[in-house]
């Protein structure tokens, strides 16, 4: 899988990694992870992503430092890596940078549909997380260059992409990595766990609380939609990551099918994440909004206002359980 990619980066000696904006733990994960193996293997290495590093993936900033893209910084590396994402508009400035000094550019990535503008693709849709890639990575070149560290971080990704291992992505090989990474990094999961989910400040906690009450459901109960407001981060004194992970809230009531989380907290418009239970494949819904992921997860953007949005996006799911149901009358 990864032959032709170690070759080509023979090429190179200074290396940029970017990871998507709005960064996860898989984006960080391998981010990180990667970037440890590149320095095992003799490049010198610079990581960027646009976006603060979430509170709860901060110690992974630990193993290896990840930045603010500026001129100077990218100005010094002679490729990019671009991880977790297969569209450049995922990556922020990084288009900017691409634009006024093309430098060859290979792509790590698990999401469907990438878009082919990279010299090299590492593509794998039915792989649980781009951490899983490249914990392949490691095993097909030199497994015992991973260090604890870097399996810490690849563990990281595996288990928030993954829902900790419960999502539909998971496989049997996805099962073997996350032993793989255990055994190789020498750890029990509670250290990673801890550190990413067991850490909410009360002032999370009231946002969640305040979010539950927007739930609403629609189409005889199957679609379940909460919202977030700038009203309401402030009144707590939270920020735009403290919601990580709470569309997994509405997803889990009896009956539903699919969730939406409305994020309208910015300047710019509504930023979803859309989670799927069932066979509502919330890709092609959220390609309908101009966004993307995969069939279980997946964001989108809409211009707004609010009420707007829930509208339309209730519409559009509505429609594809509606379908669905015909078929399966047939």
């Amino acid at each position: 899988m990864f032959k032709e990619f170690i070759q080509k980066l023979k090429n190179y000696n200074h290396i940029g990694v970017f990871s998507h904006v709005r960064p996860d733990g898989d984006c960080i994960g391998s981010q990180v992870a990667f970037c440890r193996w590149l320095q095992k293997n003799g490049y010198e290495v610079s990581a960027f992503n646009d976006d603060d590093v979430p509170e709860n993936l901060l110690f992974l900033t630990d193993y290896f430092p990840v930045d603010k893209p500026t001129d100077e910084a990218t100005g010094k590396c002679d490729a990019f890596i671009v991880l977790d994402g297969n569209a450049p508009h995922r990556f922020g400035s990084y288009v900017k940078y691409q634009n006024e000094n093309r430098r060859p550019v290979m792509m790590v990535d698990h999401h469907p549909e990438p878009e082919d503008e990279f010299d090299l693709s590492v593509s794998v849709d039915d792989a649980s997380s781009t951490c899983e890639l490249i914990y392949n990575l490691y095993k097909e070149h030199d497994l015992d260059q991973m260090d604890p560290e870097a399996a810490k971080a690849l563990y990281t990704g595996l288990i928030t992409d993954t829902g900790s291992l419960q999502f539909e992505s998971v496989k049997p090989e996805t099962m073997e990595t996350a032993a793989g990474l255990l055994r190789q990094g020498n750890f029990r999961p509670n250290e990673v766990a801890e550190k990413v989910f067991s850490n909410q400040t009360l002032p999370q906690l009231r946002l969640l609380s305040m979010a539950m009450g927007t739930i609403q459901l629609f189409k005889n109960n199957q679609i379940a939609v909460m919202t977030v407001t700038k009203k309401m981060l402030d009144a707590t004194g939270t920020t735009n990551s403290d919601t990580d992970g709470f569309v997994s809230y509405p997803l889990s009531i009896t009956g539903i099918k699919a969730a939406v989380l409305l994020k309208d907290v910015e300047d710019d418009g509504i930023k979803m994440s859309l989670r799927s239970k069932s066979n509502v494949d919330v890709n092609v819904w959220a390609r309908e909004l101009g966004g993307g992921g995969h069939k279980k997860a997946a964001g989108a953007w809409h211009e707004g206002p609010l009420e707007k949005a829930i509208e339309e996006t209730v519409r559009i799911g509505s429609k594809q359980i509606s379908e669905l149901e015909k078929t399966s009358s047939l």
